[in-house]
């Protein structure tokens, strides 16, 4: 055993289904008519006779997610029969990797900077879905969906590096940021699930899996129950497989662990060995878009560290579209990242749109971060205009000529808005001689309305502050 050091110790092995249009081996569409079975043929049912034919799409993507996490490519592409006699797989083997997997000895860095190793990542089909009609423990029969067995699959197996649920929730998210930025998984339609080692020092680190938890949030309280469920019933912890109850919040014995050598591995006679020669392997390299760890550190290189930069690194959309600003050159980067993370971001989040739903464009946030950096306009406008933004599309210069947003540069005529305001405000002026600071922002704030955001806010403070003396 592994000698480990850790009170928890945790180990993932995560399904991720590749947003191909057709199953790994058939033709049959990933995606379409929901009506149950009827996205079948003799292949994914494994009718005696058929013949499966390897999708290279699929092939192509998980060598993607396997060079993304830093794996050793195997040479060559070899697939097995695992056996094994189960209601959601008809021709009782499912086709997977065993003895070469596509990829191994990676590793991913979590948000703290702890690296996790990557054991393996390799191919295999989907089995069909199960629908236990009154619950998976309750169901005196189960019907069976074929509509999903043989959609591709990668499975990213980890080592036993994580130390807590925290971390494998980190980890999840990680792995999620990876395959957004390689646009291999579509999270509208793909399905991604973890499988859970778990042992804590207390057994002798004697290890239980839990099946199929879907969801992050999911994946930690599961390990959070389980690892409560072992300290307390130390003597009765035994190698298993436990199910997740996400309603009751409750893991439950499946069965008795199985070891790798029961399921009588062998190699598939019906698919050929293939070779991952170099010239595959630098096309897809090739064809590899920047990560979000690479864009964080290109933005650091080059504007320095930047925590709404980091944000935007994190989001593959929202890191073009900071990008395109960004290339313009007269755009100062680190102004220009806080209206990309903060100001875009609040406005699609109140409007409930995504990046691509409204009319809003780079060059609109170009525009109005110019004029705020000519200090043309203020802070307070350009985010009135990127409010507008949402509902139309407008030129920013000539909507803010026309409607005469430019700041009142006019010392004067500022100082005179600032006496109206105190005069009108006379009990809020007594509280703020009395020690209230609050009442200024309350005045400082009559006055930027009154004058429509348009009065530089920090002469307005200066001015304010000596009248009321």
């Amino acid at each position: 055993m592994k000698k480990f050091t850790s009170d928890v110790v945790i180990g993932l092995e995560i399904h991720v289904e590749l947003a191909t249009d057709t199953k790994l081996f058939c033709g049959c569409s990933t995606h379409g008519d929901d009506k149950p079975n009827s996205r079948t043929c003799e292949v994914c049912l494994g009718h005696p006779g058929s013949k499966p034919v390897l999708n290279k799409k699929a092939v192509d993507y998980a060598l993607k997610l396997g060079l993304a996490l830093n794996c050793k490519v195997a040479p060559e592409l070899i697939f097995s029969r695992k056996s094994y006699f189960y209601p959601d797989m008809s021709k009782n083997y499912q086709i997977t990797q065993y003895e070469i997997p596509l990829g191994e000895k990676g590793k991913l860095r979590l948000n703290s900077g702890k690296t996790i190793g990557i054991t393996r990542v390799h191919m295999e089909e989907d089995p069909a879905s199960l629908v236990h009609p009154s619950g998976m423990q309750k169901s005196s029969y189960v019907l069976v969906d074929y509509n999903r067995s043989g959609d591709p699959l990668v499975e990213v197996v980890t080592e036993p590096d994580l130390s807590s649920p925290e971390e494998a929730r980190d980890f999840m998210k990680q792995l999620i940021l990876i395959l957004n930025y390689l646009e291999i998984f579509d999270v509208n339609r793909c399905i991604i699930k973890a499988d859970v080692n778990i042992s804590i020092k207390e057994s002798n680190y004697t290890r239980v899996e839990i099946k199929n938890i879907t969801g992050f949030k999911d994946i930690e309280r599961a390990l959070n129950y389980e690892v409560e469920r072992q300290k307390k019933n130390i003597k009765e912890i035994v190698l298993e497989t436990r199910a997740w109850d996400s309603d009751k919040g409750i893991t439950f014995s499946l069965r008795k662990k199985e070891v790798e050598v029961e399921y009588g591995y062998i190699i598939d006679p019906d698919l050929v060995r293939i070779d991952l020669d170099s010239k595959w392997i630098s096309s897809i390299k090739k064809d590899m878009p920047e990560l979000a760890e690479e864009k964080l550190k290109k933005y650091e290189k080059e504007h320095g560290s930047v925590q709404s930069m980091a944000v935007i690194a994190k989001d593959l959309k929202l890191a073009k579209f900071f990008e395109e600003v960004i290339s313009d050159k007269k755009v100062d980067p680190k102004l220009a990242s806080h209206w990309v993370e903060l100001e875009l971001k609040r406005v699609l989040n109140y409007n409930k749109k995504k990046l691509g739903d409204t009319k809003i464009k780079p060059k609109h946030v170009v525009d109005i971060v110019k004029l705020i950096q000519d200090k043309r306009i203020t802070e307070q406008t350009g985010r009135r205009l990127i409010e507008k933004l949402v509902e139309k599309d407008f030129d920013i210069e000539d909507y803010v000529k026309k409607e005469g947003l430019e700041i009142i540069s006019d010392e004067r005529g500022v100082e005179k808005v600032c006496k109206e305001v105190i005069k009108d405000n006379a009990s809020a002026v007594e509280q703020y001689k009395n020690g209230e600071e609050k009442a200024i922002h309350f005045i400082i704030g009559q006055i930027m309305r009154k004058t429509k955001g348009k009065a530089k806010p920090d002469l307005v403070n200066t001015l304010v502050r000596e009248l009321i003396k």
